[in-house]
């Protein structure tokens, strides 16, 4: 994440966040993921379809696509190498994190003004949290929803977009459509 945006701030240049060398062990060369990379990587246009999540907020949104880890993006406010994130569409994905971090992590990026003017968010997979001995009480997409309660734009959980096999490719630095409905999100290059 931090290469990928200090590339995309200093020299204006795509990268691609997409699945890592393990994933292609044990037959994984043939799941969707790692075929989104192939694709991307042979110039094909992205173009995905998902299913809802009951906290997704609908709308439509155009704009460039920057993103990554969020405790990365989180860590490079301050630097010359933070995203700039106004009228882009914003995604977010974790691993390995604890519940009252990511709360944390979330009140630094909007105290930075990172979410205030996004055109959209897209939240992707949060996997192996981990909670403290007395228990924060809320699961990771339920206390991201609430620090994301005030904002009206398009916001999209569970996008399988994370650490784990589920982890389309996405062009950083490209330019994307979301479109979040009752029925489906679908998230293509413009």
């Amino acid at each position: 994440t931090v290469l990928h945006a200090h590339i995309n701030r200093q020299f204006k240049i795509a990268t691609l966040h997409a699945p890592m060398a393990g994933a292609f062990n044990d037959g994984g060369f043939d799941l969707p993921y790692v075929q989104s990379l192939r694709n991307a990587l042979l110039g094909k246009r992205t173009d995905y379809t998902v299913q809802p999540h009951h906290f997704n907020q609908q709308g439509k949104a155009t704009g460039q696509l920057v993103g990554g880890n969020l405790c990365m993006v989180a860590h490079l406010i301050g630097s010359r190498s933070a995203y700039k994130t106004k009228d882009k569409i914003l995604f977010l994905e974790d691993v390995g994190e604890y519940l009252y971090n990511i709360d944390r992590l979330f009140i630094q990026l909007k105290r930075a003004g990172m979410l205030s003017n996004l055109a959209a968010l897209v939240i992707g997979g949060f996997t192996d949290n981990k909670d403290t001995e007395r228990p924060f009480g809320k699961t990771a997409y339920e206390l991201i929803r609430e620090q994301l309660r005030d904002y009206s734009y398009p916001i999209c959980y569970d996008f399988p977009v994370s650490h784990a096999v589920e982890n389309y490719a996405l062009k950083i630095g490209g330019t994307y459509q979301l479109n979040i409905t009752p029925k489906k999100v679908s998230l293509k290059e413009a």
